[in-house]
């Protein structure tokens, strides 16, 4: 185990949301010369409240196989996206913050992008996925950990071009533009991962059975 895995697992949610405060206001404070902040209804502010549900239940996931796995490659994984999305999650809501704007909307997620979703957003794992992740241990673990974690890094991709798309703010469409590879590169990781192990179906295949439409729709 690398003393950075180590140190999240000690840390756990509690000291990363610490983490993510400090990141509030470190953001907040780069962000406080915006002139014209985004308004409630603007897609800005849509996609930081939908980004950052979306990649705290990535931080959850990568933190519950941190606890389970003894595979190196999904322990390096786990951790990038953990501190990788946790410091995302920072500047979004200190844009929030920054904005004037509460960091849960009133309306539906995903209203900005033209079609609201009533429940979860496309790629998020259900309550029963995450039990299943949380049941398992060692090849198990890693195995449920790549089925989930796909799909939901394929949902978020759809959604940070949609923000391109739609905003002329060069802080937040910098950081759609950065998670578009930054995800892309992982989803190719985790393929090969299960090409691997024997879970994926073949070279050229999709997500595993029943998850890749799932992932999809962002």
């Amino acid at each position: 185990m690398s003393p950075l895995v180590s140190l999240l697992r000690r840390i756990g949610p509690v000291g990363l949301l610490a983490g993510t405060a400090v990141l509030v206001v470190v953001a907040s404070l780069a962000l406080v010369l915006f002139d014209q902040p985004p308004g409630e209804g603007s897609a800005e502010a849509g996609f930081a409240r939908d980004m950052s549900v979306h990649h705290a239940q990535a931080v959850e996931i990568s933190q519950i196989v941190l606890d389970k796995t003894d595979d190196p490659a999904i322990e390096n994984l786990a951790t990038d996206i953990t501190l990788t999305q946790q410091s995302q999650i920072g500047r979004m809501q200190g844009w929030l913050s920054v904005w004037g704007l509460p960091i849960s909307g009133a309306g539906e997620s995903m209203a900005w992008m033209g079609h609201e979703v009533d429940g979860r957003m496309p790629g998020m794992a259900s309550p029963e996925e995450l039990n299943e992740l949380r049941n398992a241990d060692g090849e198990e673990a890693d195995e449920v950990f790549l089925r989930l974690m796909i799909p939901h890094h394929e949902a978020a991709i759809p959604m940070s071009r949609a923000l391109i798309q739609r905003s002329d703010n060069e802080a937040v469409t910098g950081l759609a533009e950065a998670i578009i590879p930054s995800q892309s590169s992982e989803i190719e990781i985790m393929r090969q991962m299960r090409r691997e192990r024997g879970l994926e179906p073949g070279a050229g295949g999709g997500v595993h059975e029943g998850h890749g439409g799932h992932g999809q729709g962002g």
